[in-house]
């Protein structure tokens, strides 16, 4: 009766019903869709933006994407920018108008990038087509928090299990990866596409079952931002923690974690250690001060020693520990660089060091320099070669 009460106030006054379910701020927009792609990946950007004055798009694929393209305005208040030709793969944009950036309000798909937010959208056939999520068996993601001795408390991680681990009583291999600097747990699930990668790759049969444990690289951070006892604070991309070796140290107890609270196998030919770029120098200095413990290493766009003031162990010893991960054997040490990245010479530094003890490696250099773009693919390369 009360319901009833308040529909008839609510008809009485001429307010709609459906507005009392919705928290939706500011009057309605014109209806538009941005970004257009073609099945061709030509693609269309529009923005309803009448009283702007001079308008850009800012997009990961531009030479200059801080410059962006310029749009074009339409009689109708519409800005404009179509005929952009693109490749197979996930696009980062925003806008610029009258020199403030902003989102795309006409695309609800965003993602984070350390302190920065973007719209994305992924283009069509080749790639791609694993970044997207198919209809295909669905593995599951959870955020799953752990005790840890660095905190004395508990700290959070991500991990994958895929199609059918609830079900089921195998024990699986697992994959460690890591990342970069800035990142957390919810980077290479959000950026990276892990899980629609990993369930595309099962799916057809080109990868092996497997569990991707996503740890925070950033010790001084319990969580991602905004979930944990932190709150809402500030985004760091330099953090106090990196360079101190305290990840690298204690990593072993993610691995005990898991080994435990999971389905897992637990030798060494069942575990794999990769990330990109911080979390490749954390993948590095882990393996080798841990040197009987994973068979497979994955170094992609990897710094090597960050901050070499610091004396710690793991550092320090690092030469010998190679040299006793070298003796140990590995079924795979996987290394990927882009031709403009930054940190080309710090790999080609960093290969003559495995040379010198005779660790014989794989190398794939691919075009482009520091990116997600290289990373995601990293992936599609490294996991089909994984736990054969």
């Amino acid at each position: 009766m009360k319901n009833l009460s308040l529909l008839l106030i609510l008809a009485a006054l001429h307010v709609p019903a459906i507005l009392l379910a919705q928290e939706n701020i500011g009057k309605e927009r014109p209806k538009i869709t941005s970004p257009q792609v073609s099945k061709d990946n030509i693609v269309e950007f529009q923005l309803y933006a009448p009283e702007a004055q001079v308008v850009y798009v800012n997009g990961n694929w531009m030479e200059k994407p801080d410059s962006g393209i310029a749009m074009q305005k339409m009689q109708d208040g519409v800005w404009r920018l179509d005929k952009q030709q693109l490749g197979s793969d996930l696009y980062l944009y925003t806008y610029t108008v009258d020199g403030v950036r902003i989102n795309d309000p006409s695309n609800v798909y965003q993602v984070r990038d350390v302190n920065n937010v973007f719209n994305y959208f992924i283009g069509n056939g080749g790639v791609a087509e694993l970044y997207k999520t198919q209809s295909v068996p669905h593995g599951t993601m959870i955020k799953q928090w752990y005790p840890s001795a660095l905190n004395k408390a508990e700290r959070r991680m991500t991990v994958y299990t895929p199609p059918g681990y609830e079900s089921s009583k195998e024990k699986l291999p697992v994959l460690y990866l890591l990342h970069g600097m800035g990142g957390d747990e919810d980077a290479w699930p959000t950026l990276g596409r892990v899980a629609q990668i990993m369930d595309n790759l099962i799916a057809a049969g080109r990868a092996k079952s497997m569990i991707v444990v996503m740890p925070n690289g950033h010790t001084s951070n319990a969580a991602a931002p905004g979930s944990s006892e932190k709150g809402e604070y500030p985004i760091e991309f330099y953090t106090p923690d990196v360079g101190t070796g305290d990840m690298e140290s204690n990593f072993m107890e993610i691995v005990q974690f898991v080994e435990k609270n999971y389905r897992v196998k637990k030798g060494k030919a069942d575990r794999a250690i990769a990330g990109l770029s911080m979390g490749g120098s954390h993948s590095l200095f882990i393996s080798a001060f841990n040197p009987n413990t994973f068979d497979y290493v994955g170094l992609f766009s990897a710094a090597f020693r960050i901050n070499d003031k610091v004396k710690r162990e793991v550092y320090d010893q690092f030469d010998v520990n190679l040299k006793k991960q070298q003796a140990n054997g590995l079924k795979l040490y996987w290394i990927g660089m882009g031709k403009t990245d930054f940190l080309y010479q710090t790999g080609v530094d960093f290969r003559k060091r495995l040379d010198a003890v005779g660790l014989k490696y794989t190398y794939h250099e691919s075009e482009g320099g520091h990116t997600w773009s290289n990373w995601r693919q990293y992936l599609v390369e490294f996991v089909p070669q994984l736990f054969q």
